[in-house]
């Protein structure tokens, strides 16, 4: 067996490792991937040549350039059943929270509460994708990254068009107390993820960091539209909150995108 190590500039999130895992998926030489999304670097353990690794990365335009190659002595990988239980435990988490969102986002008529729920959904679908497709065929993977990735930016599109309905009309303002209150349950429970996450004996795994760096976004992401709620009641003006909607909107949107790849 041989282990080879890659340098890939332009992975720098999870989207991008699962992009690069359903390229790599059809190759029967291939044994394990190792992502360390931190140092940009991916180590492939394989039978035979690299010429069809090397290709299929460089496929992805994500920049690609080979290290070092080494013979190893062959070697069971075994999968880490309590990691797979924890992402589990943090999708259903995510779920539960763009459902809860999303519904007193409407209540309450405040966007960023609707964005930050589609955020929500976008990081468990995320996960969802890499477990729900585990044993799965290259082409149902395809299949669920494109019907997730169009559902995205379908409720983002809707979105926007609400936030400009808002924006030019006299709307009035969001419950700034509902904003906070939920605002600081979803940021409790990502400080939660974020905790089982760096509690886990994997938690130097590539893929756990990559899960730790999603979840600290999602932090800033609840600290954002918590000051949008505060600047709702201080300026008597519902602008903060269709602002860090648009703003949460967009990286949905970007998200989106990043899973569409994944079905080409």
């Amino acid at each position: 067996m041989e282990k080879s190590t890659f340098e890939i500039p332009k992975m720098d999130c999870p989207s991008e490792e699962n992009l690069i895992r359903m390229k790599l998926d059809g190759l029967a030489c291939i044994k394990q991937l190792k992502f360390d999304i931190p140092n940009r670097k991916l180590t492939v353990y394989h039978h035979g040549g690299t010429e069809k690794i090397e290709g299929s990365i460089l496929d992805l335009n994500l920049g690609g350039n080979r290290l070092r190659t080494e013979k190893i002595e062959q070697f069971d990988f075994e999968e880490i059943s309590q990691q797979k239980k924890l992402l589990w435990v943090v999708l259903a988490i995510n779920f539960s929270f763009f459902i809860i969102e999303l519904s007193t986002g409407l209540i309450s008529k405040s966007m960023g509460l609707v964005a930050d729920s589609l955020d929500m959904l976008a990081d468990a679908f995320v996960y969802g994708i890499s477990l729900f497709a585990v044993g799965g065929t290259l082409v149902r993977k395809k299949k669920i990254a494109k019907l997730a990735g169009y559902f995205q930016i379908l409720l983002a599109a809707f979105g926007f068009l609400e936030v400009l309905r808002r924006f030019f009309g006299n709307e009035s303002l969001p419950h700034f107390t509902t904003m906070i209150y939920v605002s600081v349950m979803a940021l409790i429970a990502n400080g939660i993820c974020l905790y089982l996450l760096q509690q886990s004996k994997g938690k130097e795994e590539a893929h756990m960091k990559a899960s730790m760096i999603f979840t600290s976004n999602d932090v800033i992401i609840n600290l954002g539209v918590i000051i949008a709620g505060i600047l709702v009641h201080w300026l008597n003006s519902n602008k903060p909150d269709l602002i860090i909607g648009s703003i949460v909107f967009v990286l949905v949107v970007q998200g989106a995108l990043r899973i569409l790849k994944l079905g080409k």
